[in-house]
């Protein structure tokens, strides 16, 4: 077996100029696909509806055009993590980091459509909560396979808890 098959094998980066394009690729399509995945609930049923535009905002209710650009860093942010979990050493860790990341993913998305194309705020509140809970375990977990990793959803954290107190403000409201 050569050197770079048995890297691959492991799972671990691959030295070498066409390692190294597939790692971009690999890099990029991650990003990619974190960035349409979060997004399409969006797409489909976001803040421009007639019952949305119906609510009292909460004062601390930033522009609209700034939802767009922080997920789509933060959903950036989570495909790098993702990428360099990825190329991580095979372990339990690693699977359990990739698990949770999963989970978390699916409450993010699960979020949009229950706030805005159920209009059921109180419900929105519970998962964007417990999508907190899970982003900080995920944290934890991908810090027991890399540190960076683990780094680049700090601030995804601080927007879902950011996200929450919002979502809050918008019960209490209506």
């Amino acid at each position: 077996m050569t050197d770079s098959a048995s890297a691959i094998d492991r799972g671990g980066p691959i030295s070498g100029l066409d390692d190294r394009l597939d790692g971009l690729v690999g890099l990029a399509a991650l990003v990619l696909a974190v960035n349409v995945v979060g997004a399409v609930p969006a797409v489909l049923g976001g803040p421009d509806s007639a019952w949305f535009a119906a609510l009292t905002k909460p004062e601390i209710y930033p522009p609209g055009w700034l939802f767009g650009v922080v997920w789509t860093a933060l959903f950036t942010l989570s495909g790098v993590a993702l990428w360099l979990l990825v190329r991580a050493e095979p372990s339990g860790a690693r699977r359990l980091a990739f698990g949770a990341f999963v989970l978390q993913f699916g409450f993010n998305v699960a979020w949009t459509p229950t706030f805005f194309a159920l209009q059921e705020i109180a419900a929105a509140l519970a998962i964007v909560v417990a999508l907190a809970v899970l982003l900080a375990g995920t944290i934890a977990a991908f810090a027991r396979v890399d540190r960076r990793a683990a780094a680049l959803l700090v601030p995804y954290l601080a927007w879902v808890c950011f996200a929450a107190v919002l979502n809050y403000r918008f019960l209490v409201l209506n």
